[in-house]
């Protein structure tokens, strides 16, 4: 493909060729209006790689926290509930997040600032409730209220309604029907496990047991919570609301199905039972857990439970070492992280020492990369993947420290990257070359990548009631896809053109109208454009020029008054973008400059203003952070925040563009 010669003013990504100090000579002033201070930016790409350097774990790897909303935590304290396994100390600490995180609305929301979200809510009163908080105290008097005001416990989420029918606060009819037996459907019905994404099945398979066994909570308390509804439970008749004529119907058969529960043959019943309990062993990944996500981990444990595993057995042990394992403890509280994310903070970490360019960044970066060989999982690994692509290859990478049932096509891409990008690229031929062949094979059929999965788009199972989160499917995305065409574009392979082509075909039918593309897995659209527009840039194609101009003109009308870009996770609620006020971070205005960069615009005042936002917000530790949540799990359901966003994202947009200004790119 042919360079945009008109539209790009820089080489894509050029490694950097020197540490030594800017000198003077390399970059004239800019013109008038915001200006860069050239010392500034240096001292301020010094400290923020500095900090970077010392924050890299002996091993080579790095792994910041990785922040959910109280579900997560409360989750935490019910389980320790459900088992009857209290440990009273760290009951408190969890307690003690919890009432720190409450809202001035009274209840919880999904993230900082947001709105009350109900499910949440009714987990996190439950949880005080059960650590011993008074109802009649004034932060549980005001939960409850806001509780009720939302429609009460009723109508919570399919997974806090199943939490409460365990707990005996509803009755079963008041759940989906999810029989054990799903394991037993074949490949060609409409439900089948690979019909659904990872994160769906490792949920739902020990979920399942747990269902069909209509296991009771130990509950020791006998805390009850029956003054979160609206209508006694028992009495409730409108625990599924209707989302549409498939959802109605979906809604029918699952009532039949409940009905006719009875009459399957208990025979039957324990085959199902069996074939669940090895399917899910079979995939407890160590002390990294099920699926290495906390639902899992947490259906896991108490299924092992269910079915008669004792409390020394080695599975329940390993199974509570990787919950606690999740735990985060901080002076006077401790909170519960849904997973870590080591493999992915270190391949983001690493290119932004690559950016850096400097002697003891770049020995960074190799230890780094040396570290995440170590991780690559090998054609030998098993996968659930290989259920619908049995030819391919291995080499993929997990996000987690291991889980090697689910390697990724997002962090294997990053990887990819970085390794493109080593001073030795040839050091890395092998892995790379394994991590190349495993994303082509992973690529679906309508050229797009989905971040676990190749071809998951069965849409129709969004609409089951299991599914009223709307997250059951794993389907192509343009961040993912524009993470894996650039790691084919930099592998250079010819036999990777045609697959690489039809990526790119994808990437340009998701281009929204107003010239964004939606982000994924980080928020929102920001994050999606960034993405794509790096891809975009790597292949450099002519005929990308105009959707490229969209991109950057987007990006540019985003910014904020301060120099700096935001974007809320409630902008998932807007169907496409739409002009927001949402108050800037240090990351989002990261990703807004490196894809503005990316689209040839590193001189324009837009980049300017904000290079001079982050050297603003820059902390005395060298790093950035905000309070605001930054990515999402589930679009409008469950958000995140990366706390290592603060501290590569900036200091790679910043080295971006001192090294497109050394380049002349600044005029």
């Amino acid at each position: 493909m042919s360079r945009i010669t008109d539209f790009m003013r820089a080489p894509a990504r050029p490694a950097p060729t020197t540490s030594a100090p800017l000198a003077a000579e390399t970059w004239s002033e800019p013109r008038a209006g915001w200006r860069v201070d050239r010392q500034a930016l240096d001292a301020s790409i010094d400290r923020a790689a500095a900090a970077l350097v010392q924050s890299q774990a002996p091993a080579g790897y790095w792994r910041f926290d990785l922040e959910a909303d109280a579900s997560i935590t409360a989750e935490y304290v019910l389980m320790m509930h459900f088992m009857d396994e209290i440990d009273a100390e760290l009951e408190a600490r969890l307690a003690a997040y919890l009432r720190a995180t409450q809202s001035d609305h009274g209840g919880w929301g999904l993230h900082p600032g947001s709105a009350l979200d109900l499910s949440c809510s009714v987990k996190a009163y439950y949880a005080l409730k059960l650590a011993g908080d008074d109802p009649t105290a004034p932060h549980m008097a005001r939960a409850r209220a806001a509780i009720l005001e939302g429609g009460g416990a009723a109508r919570a989420n399919v997974f806090t309604r199943m939490t409460l029918a365990m707990f005996g606060q509803i009755p079963w009819r008041g759940v989906p029907f999810l029989p054990v037996e799903i394991v037993l459907f074949p490949r060609w019905f409409p439900f089948h496990l690979q019909k659904v994404s990872y994160w769906s099945r490792t949920v739902m398979v020990p979920l399942a047991v747990l269902c069909s066994l209509k296991v009771r909570a130990q509950n020791p308390r006998d805390v009850s919570v029956r003054e979160l509804f609206v209508t006694p439970p028992e009495a409730e008749r409108d625990y599924f609301p209707v989302r549409s004529r498939l959802n109605r119907a979906f809604a029918t058969l699952d009532a039949l199905g409940r009905a006719s529960e009875r009459k399957l043959p208990a025979s039957r019943r324990r085959i199902a039972l069996a074939r669940a309990a090895r399917w899910f062993i079979a995939r407890l990944n160590g002390v990294d857990g099920l699926g290495g996500i906390f639902p899992a981990m947490v259906n896991a444990y108490q299924a092992l439970a269910a079915l008669g595993y004792g409390y020394d057995h080695p599975y329940r042990i390993q199974t509570r070492t990787a919950l606690r394992n999740l735990l985060v403890h901080g002076t006077h509280a401790t909170w519960c992280q849904p997973c870590v994310s080591p493999v992915w903070d270190t391949a983001l970490a690493t290119l932004a020492l690559q950016e850096v360019g400097r002697e003891d960044t770049t020995a960074g970066a190799v230890r780094a990369l040396d570290w995440l060989v170590s991780r690559q999982l090998s054609d030998g690994a098993p996968g659930d993947w290989r259920a619908v692509r049995p030819g391919v290859r291995g080499g993929g990478w997990p996000f987690q420290f291991a889980n090697p049932h689910y390697p990724d096509l997002d962090d294997t891409a990053a990887v990819a990257w970085a390794m493109t990008r080593a001073p030795s690229p040839e050091r890395y031929h092998a892995s790379l070359t394994s991590a190349v062949d495993w994303i082509v094979g992973m690529q679906s059929r309508n050229g797009g990548f989905g971040a676990f999965d190749a071809d998951n788009t069965f849409r129709y199972l969004n609409e089951i009631p299991f599914a009223d989160h709307g997250a059951l499917l794993d389907p192509p995305t343009s961040d993912v896809s524009g993470r894996c065409a650039l790691a084919l574009a930099r592998a250079g392979r010819p036999r990777d053109r045609a697959a690489l082509a039809r990526c790119l075909d994808f990437i340009r039918r998701e281009q929204e109208a107003a010239g964004a593309w939606f982000g994924r897995w980080g928020t929102n659209y920001l994050y999606g454009t960034w993405s794509v527009l790096a891809a975009l840039a790597e292949t450099a194609s002519d005929a990308d020029a105009p959707c490229v101009a969209r991109a950057a003109a987007w990006i540019k009308s985003r910014q904020n008054a301060d120099g700096g870009w935001g974007e809320s996770c409630a902008s998932y609620w807007d169907d496409h973008p739409v002009p927001r006020s949402d108050p800037s971070t240090a990351c989002q205005t990261a990703w807004a400059l490196l894809g503005l960069m990316e689209a040839g615009e590193t001189d324009c005042p837009a980049v300017r203003r904000g290079v001079a936002y982050l050297l603003r917000r820059q902390q005395t530790d060298g790093f950035w952070d905000d309070p605001l949540f930054n990515a999402p799990g589930f679009p409008r359901v469950f958000f995140l925040k990366y706390h290592g966003y603060g501290r590569y994202f900036p200091l790679w947009a910043l080295a971006r563009f001192r090294n497109l200004a050394r380049e002349g790119a600044v005029a």
